[in-house]
């Protein structure tokens, strides 16, 4: 009996009335985010350095090896963001996508900061507070449930 009362209450947190927007709102920031950052990621891991430079001119400023751990970085988060949710096995990594990202544009805030660039930080700033509503949002309001 105490199995299928915590069954009802997991699905009810789920499910809750009036949450139907909010878990809407989080796919959308999930589908937006995981684009932005696969966009990031592949040429950093894909291309040589020297064209990833071309285009972001600081990077080469950076030793190779962590362009390409932040590339690889980049793309296991878009790929955390929507594959766990999406198949529902260990729905809660889409959560730990959230914060690895969050980590990741406080990480770029700070390098941005240390070289004077405050130009440069709405764009971490805009992404790390998306990536830390997802977090929010899948630990604690719109839980998805396992698969079974």
């Amino acid at each position: 009996m105490s199995a299928i009362a915590g069954s009802a209450q997991s699905a009810a947190v789920v499910s809750s009335p009036g949450s139907k927007g909010l878990h809407i709102g989080l796919w959308v920031a999930q589908v937006v985010l995981a684009l932005v950052f696969a966009m990031a990621g592949v040429p950093k891991v894909a291309k040589s350095l020297a064209d990833v430079s071309q285009n972001v001119p600081f990077l080469a400023t950076l030793p190779g090896a962590l362009v390409r751990f932040i590339g690889v970085s980049e793309l296991v988060g878009a790929v955390g963001l929507i594959l766990p949710a999406l198949t529902r096995i260990k729905p809660v990594l889409t959560a730990w996508a959230g914060v690895g990202l969050a980590t990741v544009m406080v990480l770029a805030s700070l390098f941005h900061l240390s070289r004077g660039e405050v130009d440069k930080l709405p764009v971490p700033v805009v992404l790390g507070g998306i990536a830390a509503f997802i977090a929010w949002g899948r630990f604690r309001t719109e839980r998805i449930p396992s698969r079974r």
